[in-house]
């Protein structure tokens, strides 16, 4: 019989892996490797953004009932959710370590003509911020190793409820299978599965809300030469051929073409994890 994972341990080792692999996601905001990068990813968002979104349906029929609440949104980006939030909340304080996506979110919140959004520039968990009614991340805690010491500090800063918004682990993916060759296990990266066990070890039993929206847009790479390198890359093999062979034909097997780039499988989706302070845990 297999022995049941540390989630915590787990979600380390993966989450130092991505930032050691993904700079400009990591809570360090000099140098701020999101300089060059902050209005691409913007763009990215509007056009996530454009579509339906169970999450936010949920997040705003929530706050309907609790008009009076405030939010903390950590690793607030350039600022969508805390535009969305702050229609719905009394106050928001938006959170992000990177000025270049904080020069961004300030134009954005004073195209929105909003006055109850608080910008504060700093990393979770060590920024320091008054105490809220609701804690909230999106996306953006994949590369704190310390799972323990984010969510603590959720809890400690939210009076009501804390949520987190986490990519899906999708288990025959191809980035699935390359993790399982390279690393003995299919996590590629910290995910909503590897978070809710995680979750479970510190005696927090939270809800989850799959979202309905459908799937993300896939991946899309000029050439099968750049997927690979980017695979390389996102496993820190730069400099490591061992598993060049195997990674080179998965790529072959799995990508087609269209319209002159190689497109990857669709697949990612979101779930939204979300648990209320003050009801009995076991520990």
């Amino acid at each position: 019989m297999e022995s049941i994972p540390d989630w915590l341990t787990l979600w380390r080792e993966l989450a130092e892996a991505h930032a050691h692999n993904y700079p400009q996601a990591s809570g360090a905001a000099a140098p701020d490797a999101w300089a060059t990068r902050a209005r691409s990813y913007h763009e990215s968002v509007q056009q996530r953004w454009a579509q339906p979104d169970s999450s936010r349906d949920f997040l705003a029929a929530d706050l309907r009932q609790h008009p009076h609440n405030t939010v903390v949104d950590i690793g607030a980006g350039t600022g969508a959710w805390a535009i969305f939030l702050a229609r719905h909340a009394r106050q928001v304080t938006a959170v992000d370590p990177s000025p270049a996506m904080l020069e961004i979110l300030r134009e954005n919140v004073a195209a929105s003509g909003l006055t109850n959004i608080t910008i504060t520039e700093g990393g979770w968990p060590t920024v320091t911020v008054p105490q809220h009614d609701v804690t909230f991340c999106s996306h953006a805690l994949y590369s704190i190793a310390d799972f323990t010491a984010l969510v603590r500090k959720m809890e400690a800063t939210a009076r009501r409820r804390c949520y987190l918004l986490l990519r899906v682990f999708l288990p025959h993916s191809i980035m699935a299978q390359a993790s399982q060759r390279i690393w003995g296990q299919p996590y590629d990266s910290p995910n909503f599965q590897i978070a809710y066990n995680a979750l479970l070890q510190l005696g927090i039993f939270a809800n989850v809300l799959l979202e309905d929206s459908g799937l993300w847009q896939p991946w899309t790479n000029a050439n099968l030469d750049e997927a690979f390198a980017e695979v390389k890359r996102r496993f820190g093999l730069e400099q490591d051929t061992t598993h060049d062979q195997f990674l080179r034909e998965l790529l072959r097997q799995h990508l087609t073409e269209v319209a002159g780039r190689v497109v990857w499988p669709r697949g990612t989706r979101s779930a939204l994890v979300y648990w209320d302070l003050g009801k009995p845990r076991c520990e």
